[in-house]
């Protein structure tokens, strides 16, 4: 990776969200410096404390939260980043990111961060990967310069082996590097 890179992490209301502690964990073993930002459904399923506790900084959870009058919490946290990573993205995030549906922290930062580069991990269940819907704002999001890395075929928690499976924590570091070195 290039020195003290600046990753910005958003986590979404997928079950893969837990595997997403161990990426940010080696991201930062790695030197890298991690901001996460998680969706309400992310934190109903995985605690901010997990993130907090491996990026040793906060967790970005709320919109309204910290603004001020010099400081726009979007904003400032698109121009720290160097990247920006969604893991697991799922088909709502997708479906704001092409649509610009900016209605919470994560997607108000995706609207605002389309210059920078992007990663999209997409999990979710195979019927919704299958979706129209979902395919045509894949194909939205990918014509907008947003780099898209998986699903995969495999085992799904809802019990049934398909096409949706988040990539693995280390393919995503694998192409997080692969960007960074670019830069």
């Amino acid at each position: 990776m290039a020195e003290k890179p600046k990753i910005l992490l958003g986590v979404t209301g997928g079950i893969a969200a837990y595997k997403v502690v161990g990426l940010a964990s080696q991201l930062c073993a790695e030197g890298a410096s991690v901001k996460t930002v998680m969706t309400h459904n992310a934190t109903q399923l995985v605690g901010p404390m997990s993130f907090e506790a491996v990026t040793h900084g906060p967790v970005h959870t709320d919109l309204w939260k910290d603004m001020t009058e010099d400081s726009v919490e979007h904003i400032d946290l698109v121009d720290w980043a160097d990247i920006v990573v969604v893991a697991p993205a799922t088909a709502n995030i997708i479906g704001k990111i092409a649509h610009a549906i900016c209605d919470d922290l994560l997607s108000t930062i995706l609207c605002a961060c389309w210059k920078k580069p992007v990663l999209i991990a997409p999990a979710m269940n195979v019927n919704m990967w299958d979706n129209p819907a979902v395919q045509k704002n894949i194909e939205t999001i990918s014509s907008m310069g947003f780099t898209i890395l998986g699903p995969q075929e495999g085992p799904l928690a809802c019990g049934v082996v398909g096409m949706g499976r988040m990539a693995e924590p280390e393919q995503i570091q694998v192409a997080i590097g692969q960007f960074l070195a670019k830069t």
